[in-house]
């Protein structure tokens, strides 16, 4: 198993931290992994956007050009990166921030509704995790536990007190994803 993965959005969604968080529970499930972030000098509402790479088998490179799946969470991130899904490849977009959906017939694409799920939970802040879960859902490449073990790596110790609500939204994010 090997999926080349980028997700993007503005800055300030999550993009970062959810790619951070899902390299960390790859190599909590021993596998190789590489995370490598890209954004603006404005990390808040600037464009972000994060590569991340989880193998069963040594990383030749982090370095790619086409991916196996694309997450888009705002339309400028949707027109830069639609074309860049390999054949077969999967794209998720969130449904209310895209204004045209993805057009390309030949990659399965999927939406998911994580802004308005987090404003149902009243908690904003867990909308990567919703989206983060409607991955996991269609490509398991991580379990849930390993997640929430990166969630502890990652998160400062303060904050840890708000795992369980972020179970709670990686598990939603699995619902309701179409």
């Amino acid at each position: 198993m090997k999926e080349e993965i980028i997700i993007a959005g503005f800055g300030g969604q999550g993009v970062l931290s959810m790619g951070k968080i899902l390299a960390y529970a790859g190599l909590m499930e021993d596998k190789e992994v590489t995370w490598m972030p890209s954004y603006g000098p404005e990390q808040r509402g600037g464009t972000a956007n994060v590569t991340v790479i989880v193998s069963d088998e040594r990383i030749s490179s982090p370095i790619v050009s086409t991916f196996d799946i694309v997450v888009v969470l705002n339309q400028p991130s949707l027109e830069k990166f639609e074309s860049k899904v390999k054949p077969g490849g999967l794209l998720i977009y969130e449904e209310s921030t895209i204004i045209n959906p993805p057009t390309r017939t030949d990659i399965k694409v999927h939406s998911i509704a994580a802004i308005d799920a987090a404003n149902e939970m009243h908690n904003s802040k867990a909308f990567n995790m919703i989206v983060l879960g409607g991955l996991l859902k269609l490509k398991p490449m991580v379990s849930t536990e390993g997640v929430l073990k990166g969630l502890f790596k990652t998160l400062p110790e303060r904050h840890h007190h708000l795992i369980p609500v972020n179970e709670q939204a990686i598990t939603l994010g699995g619902q309701i994803i179409k």
